[in-house]
């Protein structure tokens, strides 16, 4: 018998991610507003000073995730920092608009068939995410929210993982001690916060390109 009784699992990168490369996001932006094609070696080096500096501490601590408007205001501010006003005016507000549209968003190749798996096997689901804007279209585009019990989004709470609050409040929502609880995510800093909430963390290595996430590993824990 598993010692588990809830899963629970990070969205972005874990279940989901933007579908096409950061390049490609922004040509199809900039054809948006009807600019012909941008230079591809200045777009790549846009995109790649976008990835330099999203994941630093300057960034992420200007609480980018915990409202609508603050996400907005943040990200469109680092795509303008990182050129993309100098490849097309407008450009940093329409590429924010497509990476938060529903439509830009794909599950990987295994998501599905995990979380019919784990729905089979009598475990609710549980999402907790650290995101400025609803995630829920995008599931429901994809399949997914049909085999998700609760979702929990840091803009919706006003506080980020690695807090614990927001591990409990899932565990707390699906009616499960956190002890009982495995939490599936890909960030080392955030996603293993849940430890400290008394949960069991299971960590991704990065996704590759193609191919399925590798969330395989988990039905040989449950």
């Amino acid at each position: 018998m598993s010692q588990f009784e809830a899963v629970l699992f990070d969205a972005g990168d874990t279940l989901i991610r933007l579908s096409g490369s950061g390049e490609t996001l922004l040509h199809r932006a900039a054809a948006s507003l009807g600019v012909d094609p941008l230079d591809p070696e200045e777009t790549a080096r846009v995109w790649q000073r976008v990835l330099a500096r999203s994941s630093t501490a300057e960034e992420l601590a200007k609480g980018r995730d915990l409202s609508n408007a603050r996400h907005r205001e943040v990200w469109t501010a680092l795509y303008t920092f990182a050129g993309c006003e100098q490849l097309a005016p407008g450009l940093s507000e329409e590429l924010y608009a497509l990476t938060v549209s529903a439509g830009s968003w794909e599950a990987f190749p295994d998501t599905l068939p995990i979380l019919m798996a784990l729905r089979d096997r009598g475990l609710p689901v549980g999402i907790v995410s650290d995101t400025g804007f609803d995630l829920r279209p995008a599931m429901d585009l994809l399949g997914l929210s049909p085999f998700v019990d609760t979702v929990v989004m840091s803009f919706e709470q006003g506080i980020c993982k690695p807090a614990v609050e927001v591990f409990l409040t899932a565990c707390d929502r699906m009616r499960v001690r956190p002890e009982r609880t495995l939490m599936v995510g890909d960030n080392p800093l955030t996603d293993s916060g849940a430890v400290a909430a008394g949960l069991h963390v299971f960590l991704l290595p990065p996704p590759v390109r193609t191919g399925p996430r590798g969330l395989r590993h988990i039905l040989s824990l449950v």
